[in-house]
Formats: C-alpha cells, sequence, structure tokens
C-alpha cells in the first residue's frame, strides 16, 4: 500500500512550516523533492526545510527532475500532457524507492488546494491507496501579511483568477475585489480602472521578497520595471497581487 502526503509548505520561509507538515514529514519513509533547471532555489529551499525538519529520522529524500511542459499547442492539452508525465516520473520514483509500498510524500509550494495542480495529478496513480492532504500558508494569505491589508473588504467576496483570464476577459463581472495569481505578463496593465488599488509581492517569504502597493495608475509601471529587474537577476520570479476598486481604499492600506 502506497501512502501519499501532499504537504503545504507556504511560500519559502521555513518558519511557515505547521506542526501537522513537519509531523508529516517525519512519519514519511520518503520524501520526494522535483528538480527545475530554471529555479534552483526552490529546491535548495526544501532541501534546507529537510534538513531542518528531518534531522535525526531516517526519511530517505530523494530528487527528481520534473518533466517540461510543452511551449506549443492549445493551453489546456499542453497541461494535461504534463500532469500525464508527472504523473509517470512519480509512479516510477515511488516504485523504484518503495518497491514494498509505504509513505511517501511531496512538499508542496503554498498550499495544494490553490492553483496548484498537484492533487488532481495524484488521482492518475494508480499504485497510490490514500491521498491525504496537509494545508499550508499561500501566497495570498503571505501578501496580505506583507502588506498588512485585509483579503476582502468589509462584507464582500473576493474573486481569486489568472492573469490569462485577466487579460482576456478583463475585469471580472459583479467582483470589486479581484486577486491574481499565475501573471506572467503583468496582465494589469490592461485594466482601464482609474479607482483601482493594487498590492503586490514578488518572492512572498522569502529573503528576496519585494512588494509594492498604491493607485494602479501610479505604481503600474514601477511594478513592471522592478519585475523585470528581479527576473533578470533571479532568473526566475513568482507573484502575486491583489487589485481592489471603489470604497475607503485609504482606510485599507492604500
Amino acid at each position: 500500500m502506497i501512502h501519499l502526503d501532499l504537504i503545504g509548505i507556504g511560500t519559502g520561509n521555513p518558519d511557515h512550516l505547521t506542526r501537522a507538515a513537519e509531523a508529516a514529514m517525519r512519519a514519511a519513509d520518503l520524501i520526494l523533492l522535483p528538480r527545475k533547471e530554471d529555479k534552483a532555489e526552490l529546491i535548495d529551499l526544501r532541501r534546507d526545510i529537510c534538513a531542518q525538519v528531518l534531522a535525526g529520522t531516517a526519511v530517505r529524500v530523494v530528487e527528481f527532475d520534473l518533466p517540461v511542459r510543452a511551449i506549443e499547442g492549445a493551453y489546456l492539452d499542453t497541461v494535461e500532457h504534463w500532469h500525464d508525465a508527472i504523473a509517470e516520473r512519480w509512479a516510477a520514483e515511488i516504485a523504484a524507492h518503495l518497491p514494498g509500498g509505504g509513505r511517501v510524500a511531496l512538499l508542496v509550494w503554498g498550499d495544494p488546494s490553490l492553483y496548484d495542480s498537484t492533487i488532481r495529478i495524484a488521482r492518475r496513480l494508480a499504485s497510490v491507496e490514500r491521498v491525504t492532504v496537509v494545508p499550508g500558508i499561500t501566497s495570498l494569505q503571505a501578501l496580505c501579511a506583507a502588506h498588512a491589508v485585509p483579503f476582502n473588504a468589509v462584507g464582500a467576496p473576493v474573486m481569486v483568477t489568472t492573469g490569462r483570464r485577466l487579460r482576456e476577459t478583463g475585469w471580472p463581472e459583479g467582483a470589486d475585489s479581484v486577486a491574481v495569481m499565475l501573471d506572467g505578463g503583468c496582465a494589469f496593465m490592461t485594466l482601464d480602472q482609474p479607482d483601482v488599488a493594487i498590492w503586490w509581492g514578488a518572492y512572498l517569504g522569502m529573503a528576496q521578497q519585494a512588494i509594492e502597493s498604491g493607485r494602479l495608475a501610479d505604481v503600474a509601471e514601477r511594478i513592471v520595471a522592478r519585475r523585470a529587474e528581479l527576473r533578470r537577476a533571479h532568473g526566475w520570479i513568482m507573484d502575486v497581487y491583489l487589485l481592489r476598486r471603489g470604497g475607503d481604499l485609504v482606510g485599507e492600506g492604500a
């Protein structure tokens, strides 16, 4: 029997680990760490977390190269094929290192439930009989904490979406607060919303954390320039932002 733990580890700060996450790591027989060529710092952080949490245990840590998603083709098709390839890689690693069964864990950036496909990929594994999810601090929580702002306006909803959808469909209907993830092209630049405020953050929870905030019209170009500079310096970037319109934005910290 294979028991798979999907452990949310927050956004890069070892202090984001919950006690439940630490307990699940120490209970594992095997922890798999994915390597990405363009994001060496991410696996370095996972290595550091494992070194701190697993000291004195017999838990094995195995690294593997994560398959690369195809650039060409329809977006959803390329994602589906990519997820299939990742599931096959997981299955091969589990079979090689836990041939008799046991407990394997994957450390998931942020939280496994929010704009992360680890849970979906895990369902593809025929050898896994049980999946346990340990929640982690999300980038949206880290963003709001970094800026000391609430996620939502009083009694109001928040739309969580992607940069691609924001660019294609514009401001979501019926929403005054919009949280945007997976935006590699600064989709906020396409908005015509003069009363919108933005709270932006990159590398949240990490040593190189960077944040900006203010009226979108005033700070948009500064965010674009800073984002480009950070990407050049580190070779990669992970960022997220919250947009809000109307109401007392000064009272909201804008």
